[in-house]
C-alpha cells in the first residue's frame, strides 16, 4: 500500500470505524450521571422525580436510539455517495458530528435530555453513513464500489471489500472492527474517574466525538476523490488519472483507468436486484437466509449489552465500584488484542471456523455468567468468574463474529445480488442493535441471572447453522461458492 492510499485508508477508518465504536460504549461509564440529570429534570420540571420504571425507558432510549439514527443514515449512502463522492459524503456526514456534539454538550447546562437524546441519534445518524453497512437496492453507486479490480482507496468501506482477490480480502475485511475495537476502548480509557468519569464532565465526555470528526473534516480534502467515483459517476478521465497517480504512486495507471471502463460499460448493462427480487430468488435463498442468521446473530449474541452496559453488569455481579471503570478498560484491551488475532489469521484459519469458535466461545461465557451470578452469594470468588466470561464473550465476539459477518455477507453474492445483500444484512444489524440496547435493562429486571441465557442460546444456534449450512469462502471466487450453495 502507498502511503497516500494507507493515509486516507486510516483517516476514514478513524472518522467513521473508530467513532462508531466510541459512541456504542461511551455512554457505560456515565450511565449513572445521566441518570441523575433526568431525574433532577424531571423533578425541577413537574415537582417529582422519575420512578424506576420511566428512567429506565428513557435512559434506554437514549442508549438504543443511537441505532436508529443509524439506520436511517446507512440507507441515505447511496445517494449521497454517488451525488457527492467519498470525499463530499464524508464531509458533510462530519458537520452532522459537530452539530450532535453540540446538542450533547450543552445539554446540562440548558437542563434538556431531550438534547441528549437528539445528539445521540444525530450520531447515529453520521455512523450509518459513514460506515456503509446499509445500502440503497435501487441506487447503484455502491454497487459500483464494491466491483473493486484494483484500483485502491475503496477497501475502507466494507462492502467495497468484497470483491477483493487474493489474501487481503480477509484481512482488508476485518479492518474496520479493528477500530471499532479501538473505539469502545478510547471511551472505556476517557471513562475512568482520572479523566472524563466524573459526573461534572459527562456532556463533555458525550461530546468529545467532535474531535476526531472535525481532524477528519480538516485532513479529508487533502487527498484526492476517489477515482472509481471521478471516472465512473464524472466521467472525469483526467481526474482519475490524476487521482491514481497520487494513490497508487506510479505513472503508469493506464492499465486501470482502462479497467474502470471496461467495468463502467458492464455495470450500465448490469440489472440489479431489488431486496423484493432477493428475498423471492429460490437459486440464493440459502445465502439470504444465510445473510439473515449471521448478521442477526452478530448483534443478538449479546455483545452490545455488554458495551453499552458492562459497569452495570460488573455491578450486579459484585465487583467493587471503584475497581470497575479499570476492570472495563482491561476488558478493553483485551477486545483490541482479540481482534487483531483475527484479523491476522482469517486468511490461514479461514472464516467459518473464526467465526463458529466466536459463538461457541460467547455462548459458554454466557452461560458461565449466569452460573456466577447464581453462586455469587455463596461463592465470592464467582465474581471473577463473571469477569472472565465478559473478556470471554469480548475476545469470542472480537476474533470472529465483529467482521466476518460483513465479509462474508459480499462473498456470498455475485455483484447483481450484493447491494440488496447488504440492505437486509445491515438492516438486520442495525435493528437487532436498537432491540438489544433497549430491551437489556428491562431483561434484566425481569429474569435477572437468567437473562444471559437467551444470548447463549442465540449464540449457539448461530454456530450449529454455519457450522451445517455455510461453507468455507477462504480463496474462492462468487461463482465457486454460488455453486457449493446450489
Amino acid at each position: 500500500l502507498t502511503f497516500p492510499l494507507l493515509s486516507v485508508t486510516l483517516l476514514v477508518s478513524f472518522g467513521s470505524s473508530m467513532l462508531y465504536g466510541y459512541n456504542l460504549a461511551v455512554v457505560n461509564s456515565p450511565a449513572m450521571h445521566i441518570k441523575a440529570f433526568y431525574n433532577a429534570t424531571w423533578s425541577r420540571r413537574y415537582g417529582h422525580g422519575l420512578a424506576p420504571g420511566p428512567l429506565t425507558l428513557l435512559y434506554s432510549l437514549t442508549v438504543s436510539i443511537f441505532a436508529l439514527g443509524g439506520l436511517v443514515g446507512s440507507l441515505l449512502v447511496g445517494v449521497l455517495v454517488e451525488q457527492y463522492g467519498r470525499n463530499g459524503t464524508l464531509s458533510r456526514s462530519t458537520l452532522l458530528v459537530l452539530l450532535a456534539g453540540g446538542f450533547m454538550g450543552f445539554s446540562r447546562e440548558l437542563g434538556s435530555p431531550e438534547m441528549v437524546i437528539i445528539g445521540r441519534s444525530i450520531t447515529g445518524l453520521h455512523s450509518g453513513r459513514c460506515y456503509g453497512t446499509v445500502l440503497s437496492p435501487f441506487l447503484r453507486a455502491w454497487s459500483r464500489m464494491a466491483h473493486f479490480q484494483g484500483a485502491g482507496e475503496d477497501f475502507i468501506f466494507p462492502m467495497a471489500t468484497g470483491s477483493m482477490v487474493g489474501n487481503l480480502r480477509g484481512f482488508l475485511g476485518l479492518m474496520p472492527s479493528i477500530f471499532i475495537c479501538l473505539g469502545v476502548f478510547f471511551a472505556q480509557v476517557l471513562g475512568l474517574p482520572e479523566l472524563l468519569g466524573e459526573d461534572r464532565f459527562w456532556p463533555l465526555f458525550l461530546s468529545v466525538v467532535v474531535i476526531p470528526a472535525f481532524l477528519q473534516l480538516l485532513l479529508l480534502h487533502c487527498f484526492p476523490e476517489s477515482p472509481r467515483y471521478l471516472l465512473i459517476e464524472r466521467n472525469d478521465i483526467s481526474g482519475a488519472t490524476k487521482a491514481l497517480h497520487r494513490f497508487l504512486g506510479t505513472p503508469g495507471v493506464q492499465d486501470v483507468i482502462e479497467e474502470m471502463k471496461e467495468e463502467q460499460q458492464s455495470l450500465s448493462s448490469m440489472e440489479m436486484v431489488s431486496v423484493w427480487q432477493l428475498l423471492r430468488d429460490h437459486s440464493v435463498r440459502w445465502q439470504t437466509l444465510s445473510v439473515v442468521v449471521v448478521n442477526a446473530g452478530m448483534q443478538l449474541s449479546g455483545i452490545d449489552a455488554i458495551w453499552f452496559y458492562t459497569n452495570t453488569i460488573f455491578e450486579n455481579a459484585g465487583i467493587p465500584v471503584s475497581q470497575i471503570p479499570y476492570t472495563t478498560v482491561g476488558t478493553g484491551a483485551i477486545e483490541v488484542v482479540a481482534g487483531l488475532i483475527g484479523c491476522f489469521t482469517i486468511e490461514k484459519v479461514g472464516r467459518r471456523p473464526l467465526i463458529i469458535t466466536g459463538f461457541c466461545a460467547m455462548g459458554i461465557c454466557s452461560a458461565g455468567i449466569t452460573v456466577s451470578l447464581l453462586l455469587q452469594t455463596t461463592l465470592p470468588w464467582m465474581r471473577y468468574l463473571s469477569v472472565a466470561c465478559v473478556v470471554g464473550i469480548i475476545a469470542g465476539f472480537c476474533m470472529g463474529p465483529a467482521g466476518v459477518p460483513f465479509l462474508m455477507t459480499a462473498e456470498l453474492f455475485t455483484q447483481s445480488h450484493r447491494p440488496s445483500a447488504y440492505i437486509v444484512g445491515g438492516s438486520l444489524n442495525w435493528l437487532c442493535n436498537f432491540t438489544v440496547g433497549f430491551i437489556f435493562p428491562f431483561l434484566q429486571m425481569s429474569a435477572g441471572a437468567f437473562c444471559y441465557l437467551v444470548f447463549c442460546g442465540v449464540c449457539l444456534l448461530v454456530a450449529l447453522y454455519v457450522y451445517l449450512v455455510i461453507p468455507e469462502t477462504k480463496n474462492k471466487t462468487f461463482m465457486e461458492i454460488s455453486h457449493i450453495f446450489a
